[in-house]
């Protein structure tokens, strides 16, 4: 099984469950549940026999303490599942953390040197690199890259990464972090072998003493538990996320929820 929380109408949240073994076809939706609250949910999780309840063996899910507490309350024979992506993205979002702040530093440096210019009244030309950027555009630019593996990048990419490292050896050190975690999630090694190489990785990560990156490592770190489940059977949460994108693309279709009892009526036919 699959939890995860989606949007419908007027941001509204709502607890989805689904099966991952009807591949997001009929049968695949379990529950639709308006809220995300434990109370809520286990309220109307009550409805199914407790016997259906224990047979569920493992469920995967993000790292929100609702959904925890959601699964621990209503599926105590599960194996708790945190999904390597969402794991990965929060390692991903502190990366970007430290490009923006180095993006601000030097927006606020060209401020100052263009109100200089001014006063002496001169025109500021910003600084350009080889490949035609600014030092603020080279910041912009290199966003995309900073989530994607080498060996992906095009020519010009790596010629922009290549600056960008060479003028910011903190985002080097950053990156080489977030490609470290996400290629033990990509190794084919069991679980005791995940735990020694996580632990390699705390220690690089505390060793680089970023805030945003310590943030994000002692995150990763405190759930290690659910994430080292992934190893026993490498499950993730993607069916989760391409049901809940063909609710917004049944959503798109029929051009947003105007009635939602009724389309909450023609998703049950579709897909429960």
């Amino acid at each position: 099984m699959s939890i995860d929380e989606t949007t419908l109408s007027k941001g509204e949240l709502y607890t989805v469950i689904t099966n991952k073994d009807k591949g997001g076809r009929k049968g695949a939706l379990a529950a639709l549940i308006k809220g995300t609250k434990n109370e809520v949910v286990t309220q109307a999780l009550a409805q199914v026999p407790i016997a259906k309840r224990m047979a569920v063996r493992e469920i995967t899910a993000d790292l929100a303490n609702s959904m925890d507490w959601i699964c621990r309350s209503n599926f105590p024979n599960a194996t708790m599942t945190a999904d390597r992506f969402h794991v990965q993205h929060i390692f991903s979002e502190a990366v970007q953390e430290v490009r923006i702040e180095l993006r601000r530093e030097a927006m606020n440096e060209e401020n100052d040197l263009t109100l200089t210019a001014r006063q002496e009244k001169q025109k500021y030309i910003p600084k350009t690199y080889a490949n035609g950027d600014t030092k603020k555009q080279l910041l912009a630019r290199g966003r995309y890259v900073l989530y994607k593996p080498a060996n992906t990048w095009t020519e010009n990419q790596r010629e922009r990464v290549d600056i960008l490292f060479h003028e910011y050896p903190v985002l080097k050190q950053s990156y080489d972090l977030s490609m470290y975690l996400r290629g033990i999630f990509e190794r084919r090694i069991d679980r005791d072998k995940a735990k020694v190489d996580f632990q390699k990785w705390y220690e690089k990560a505390h060793q680089s003493d970023i805030p945003p990156l310590l943030s994000a490592a002692c995150t990763i770190e405190r759930e290690e538990g659910k994430i080292l489940n992934y190893f026993y059977h490498r499950e993730t949460n993607a069916s989760a996320e391409s049901f809940n994108a063909k609710l917004k693309g049944f959503r798109a279709l029929l051009r947003g929820v105007r009635d939602i009892k009724f389309f909450l009526f023609r998703v049950e036919t579709l897909f429960a």
